[in-house]
């Protein structure tokens, strides 16, 4: 486990009790999101909701949150002027929560359109049967077969492409990648090894591609700039320690300007909203859990 210098004379139980309170966070942010998700809600008043009431709880954001609509699978949040409203949409909100850079990840899907109840039960079946097979020892190739079994035993494809992961220390996403199907990957899960699981299930062929729609950063390199604007967004960029963040959350001022040049400089990466290649409905279930000798704890339920 990678301990920030900083902190290094954190225990282990110490770090797990971040964890644990991240999670708490998170479990009290989804219960509220239920609540929440309506028709006719706006998306930028229920994302600035989830800005905000992280930070009440006592955590901060570990990524903007995801709001993806219908056929898109991820990475789609609001925009800072942005306009759409819930309507009869397949809803995946995926919450990051943190706690001294611990992290909680883990999602729901809501359906407001009342047809697609088959495809949010093969992604939360998914996976609960995933977690069940979780201790230490245990392949991550099992939790792939695992999740594709079951998602196509009730009719639907897994997204293929995309995966679970581990999650380290102002990392959402380490390793190891955990498929979400049959995939030769001989990674193998080790006792007090933290990672989140999350099957995403399809009406469609089972594949994501990028959309053009982009709200979401990183920093990935640090690189010094003489443009005075640019240094300004660049230093509240920072703040986030190598997180995801969104163009929402940067002082709007040539806000996309900036972003343009960080990423032309490699400052910064994009990630752009995946789409389901075929048009399909996409359904997400995830939890974050940590590995046991005989199982998991799961921090996110």
């Amino acid at each position: 486990m990678r301990l920030d210098k900083k902190n290094d004379v954190m225990t282990q139980d110490e770090i797990f009790d971040c964890y644990r309170k991240a999670g708490e966070i998170h479990r009290k942010l989804i219960e509220e999101s239920r609540e929440k998700v309506k028709k006719g809600v706006g998306v930028y008043e229920f994302a600035d909701y989830i800005d905000k009431r992280t930070i009440e709880l006592g955590g901060l954001s570990a990524f903007p949150v995801n709001i993806s609509l219908n056929e898109e699978a991820a990475h789609s949040t609001a925009s800072f002027e942005d306009e759409r409203k819930f309507e009869k949409d397949v809803i995946k909100i995926d919450i990051g929560v943190h706690v001294k850079g611990y992290i909680a990840d883990g999602a729901i899907t809501i359906d407001l359109s009342g047809k697609y109840s088959d495809l949010v039960k093969a992604s939360e079946e998914a996976l609960n049967a995933a977690i069940d097979v979780v201790k230490a020892g245990v392949s991550t190739t099992k939790i792939g077969e695992t999740i594709e079994d079951t998602i196509q035993g009730l009719g639907f494809e897994p997204v293929r492409n995309l995966m679970g992961h581990g999650v380290d220390k102002y990392i959402a996403h380490a390793e190891p990648s955990i498929p979400n199907c049959r995939m030769k990957y001989d990674a193998t899960l080790v006792e007090n090894q933290v990672i989140a699981i999350e099957p995403f299930a399809t009406d469609g062929e089972g594949f994501v591609v990028d959309g053009k729609f982009c709200e979401i950063y990183s920093q990935v390199k640090n690189k010094p700039t003489r443009i005075k604007f640019i240094r300004e967004i660049l230093e509240h960029i920072k703040t986030y320690n190598g997180l995801p963040f969104a163009a929402r959350w940067l002082p709007q001022n040539k806000t996309d300007m900036a972003l343009n040049q960080l990423l032309k400089e490699g400052t910064i990466t994009a990630y752009p909203v995946l789409i389901e290649a075929s048009g399909g409905i996409v359904s997400q279930a995830e939890h974050t859990l940590i590995v046991t000798e005989d199982g998991c704890e799961v921090t996110t339920r």
